[in-house]
């Protein structure tokens, strides 16, 4: 998978920033969403790698080389555009799409669910084939981590402070779910009980929070990054099986019908759900609606990796010699 996405860590065109910028937009529009996995989407869309790769260039050589005042140098072999594309994506999505769905999920939650359940699923498909070689510890390790999730996704949000420092662990335990597939930052935030006072801080726009967060969030990236990267180089397919576990595990959060057995009222009168139990539908029209996006969601997926996969393909294609 590495040799598929050096080039994606390399854009030299319009083309090229705005096809990272519109992946990131994707995955910063998965991350907002607790259950959904931004680092889910980076995988599918064939940038994960290089994203680890990325972050991990912000090592003490380019830290020396700044404090040095040597930017020329210290910005020569670091992936500075391919960050800034993704990050203005993400930060678009993030700024745009936390107001539509956070009001999709207040109205429309089930049919919001559907379409993401179809998402994962097809996503787990997709990843599938990355794992070179199926050996009995890759399947152990792909059960353990699903096991695993599925008992995370479960467990009870609790009520937490919103103290500066508490919202800067928040963020760094926050990135490195957010940057994992299967399991979503936003979701661990739902866990820390910081969820909702961070997204009306997006939507209001309270910087100090936002910029506390983000700290947090840039100290947890840096540290776990590194981590994924000796993974990725050393246990390939062991990594990549308990990264779908994780996505399997996370389909009990995201499963679209759920009767609420526990919830909270908000301040503003808001209704959040804290213990919820997985029931069968009913057919209704709703129901319909919500299988058909499932189904619109896998075919999103399946489809962005066929056109990948048709992309390389005919970038692999030999070039004809000219005919002396």
């Amino acid at each position: 998978m590495i040799a598929e996405t050096k080039s994606v860590s390399q854009p030299k065109t319009v083309r090229d920033y705005l096809s990272i910028s519109a992946r990131g937009f994707l995955m910063g529009s998965a991350d907002v969403v607790p259950g959904v996995s931004g680092g889910t989407v980076a995988f599918v869309v064939g940038i994960y790698e290089a994203l680890i790769d990325a972050i991990n260039a912000v090592n003490l050589e380019f830290a020396r080389r700044l404090l040095k005042g040597q930017w020329r140098a210290a910005f020569a072999d670091f992936p500075w555009r391919f960050l800034l594309a993704l990050g203005i994506g993400i930060g678009v999505a993030v700024l745009t799409m936390a107001h539509f769905l956070s009001w999709a999920l207040t109205h429309y939650e089930t049919l919001v669910w559907g379409f993401f359940f179809g998402l994962i699923v097809a996503s787990i498909i997709v990843v599938l084939k990355r794992v070179r070689h199926w050996t009995p510890a890759a399947v152990v390790m792909l059960l353990a981590f699903a096991a695993a999730m599925y008992w995370l996704v479960g467990i009870t949000p609790h009520e937490m402070p919103h103290t500066p420092l508490f919202l800067f662990l928040s963020g760094a335990v926050a990135i490195c779910a957010m940057i994992l597939p299967g399991i979503s930052g936003a979701f661990i935030l739902v866990l820390l009980g910081q969820y909702h006072y961070v997204l009306e801080a997006v939507v209001n726009q309270d910087w100090p929070t936002l910029i506390i967060v983000g700290a947090g969030c840039a100290l947890g990236l840096l540290f776990f990054a590194r981590v994924l990267k000796w993974l990725f180089s050393y246990h390939h397919d062991l990594t990549v099986a308990a990264l779908i576990g994780l996505m399997i595990g996370s389909l009990r959060k995201i499963w679209p019908w759920k009767l609420t057995l526990q919830s909270e009222i908000e301040p503003d009168g808001s209704v959040i759900p804290l213990v919820q139990q997985n029931i069968l539908p009913t057919l209704t029209v709703e129901a319909f609606l919500v299988i058909g996006l499932a189904l619109l969601g896998l075919m999103l997926v399946v489809g962005i990796e066929w056109l990948a996969e048709r992309g390389q393909s005919a970038a692999m294609q030999p070039v004809a010699e000219p005919i002396e």
